[in-house]
């Protein structure tokens, strides 16, 4: 099993991806614990790394609150003796489909304070404990869209502020053994809903007619005509977090199923 005797915390792990990485960390041998803002969320996620032959933890932790953060990964060695893998998986707020022009200061910046924050407060939190460890890997998730994806809000340059995140952190802990790593996804569609997508885009009605279009315009849009599921994504978390990819870092990996070239 390629993560056994490694402890890993999914921050944001109450939805579709979090419970499928969290999954596959499981039948890889990592006890997981899972982090978020939503209890009832959280448990049927632990339910499903039960079943998957782990242990799974649960904590309520706002991860923008950073003394919250910190007592939860301290507290997490001091009864696991280690952090191994730390994943942020949280929603960052996004609006899309308005004109840049149109969108108001709050919408445009949310993606990006948020999701730089939190990022920022996780992986710190983690990394502090690794490099004392010698070892660790920090994995951050986002769209790729820093290369320009118009009609995106702020997307674009939340994206961009976690993808120049991971450069440097990779830079500075690396030394110490740590290993950081983005992961590029974007509109994984079972992990997606018509309410999802009409919570990103309030100018469109999402009934399932216009879902399913949706999706098969997703899938036209990639090199592959396909789009990856959760289960692609959690098998890439699972290999980047291991030891076999001990030889990466300061990197991003592009599972959009080639919606652009990396």
């Amino acid at each position: 099993m390629l993560l056994e005797h490694k402890n890993a915390v999914i921050y944001g792990a109450g939805g579709a991806l979090g419970a499928g990485v969290a999954t596959a960390f499981a039948r890889e041998g990592a006890t997981v614990y899972l982090a978020g803002r939503t209890r009832e969320h959280l448990d049927k996620v632990a339910e499903q790394v039960i079943a998957a032959g782990s242990h799974a933890d649960v904590a309520v932790v706002d991860a923008l609150d950073e003394r919250a953060v910190e007592e939860h990964a301290a507290d997490m060695v001091s009864r696991a003796g280690s952090i191994d893998i730390s994943l942020n998986l949280i929603s960052r707020g996004d609006i899309q489909g308005t004109p840049l022009v149109e969108m108001s200061t709050a919408d445009f910046l949310r993606p990006v304070i948020t999701g730089v924050s939190t990022n920022f407060i996780t992986a710190r939190a983690a990394a502090r404990h690794m490099i004392q460890q010698g070892s660790g890997a920090i994995l951050a998730l986002d769209s790729g869209s820093a290369i320009g994806s118009p009609m995106m809000g702020g997307t674009g340059p939340a994206d961009a502020a976690t993808d120049v995140l991971v450069r440097n952190l990779a830079a500075e802990v690396g030394p110490h053994g740590v290993r950081v790593v983005g992961i590029w996804v974007a509109g994984v569609p079972d992990a997606l809903s018509p309410e999802k997508l009409a919570a990103y885009n309030t100018r469109v009605r999402v009934d399932d007619e216009t879902f399913q279009g949706m999706l098969a315009q997703l899938d036209q849009m990639r090199m592959l005509r396909r789009s990856p599921r959760v289960a692609d994504v959690a098998a890439a978390a699972v290999f980047l977090a291991s030891d076999r990819s001990a030889g990466i870092t300061g990197t991003f990996v592009n599972v959009t199923g080639g919606m652009f070239p990396s």
